[in-house]
């Protein structure tokens, strides 16, 4: 189901000894394309067809449970920098939201547990 993995700005490529000692070998198995921006990649993958969505905390975004990914089209997500999230100009690109419920009084969640949130319940629910 997962077809590959576009980074884009600072974020380091393959190889990189950093990459090499976390990814275990998957950089040899997981298609991967560099873009120098966000907003070209979202860009590029609307026009080729992709519903865009970001994982972000924002006014209008749907809550993880309640996400329905759609059925016939295939999906991108966008996950922002740890810090400063996802930039307000990618924000106005994409098709949509979708923010991990969350409660207690830290309301913030490291990039790759976000990532790793996101893509299993996506995959739960295309499984079903």
């Amino acid at each position: 189901l997962l077809q590959g993995m576009v980074l884009c700005g600072y974020t380091p490529t393959p190889p990189h000894r950093d990459i090499h000692k976390t990814a275990l070998g998957a950089t040899e198995t997981v298609d991967w394309q560099y873009l120098p921006t966000t907003l070209d990649a979202v860009q590029q993958l609307q026009a080729a067809g992709y519903a865009v969505m970001a994982v972000e905390q924002a006014a209008q975004s749907i809550m993880l449970d309640a996400f329905t990914p759609p059925a016939n089209q295939p999906l991108a997500l966008v996950f922002g920098n740890e810090v400063s999230g996802v930039d307000a100009a990618v924000m106005q690109l994409v098709n949509g939201c979708i923010e991990i419920p969350q409660s207690g009084m830290k309301h913030s969640l490291n990039i790759s547990v976000s990532a790793g949130i996101v893509v299993w319940d996506i995959f739960a629910k295309l499984k079903k």
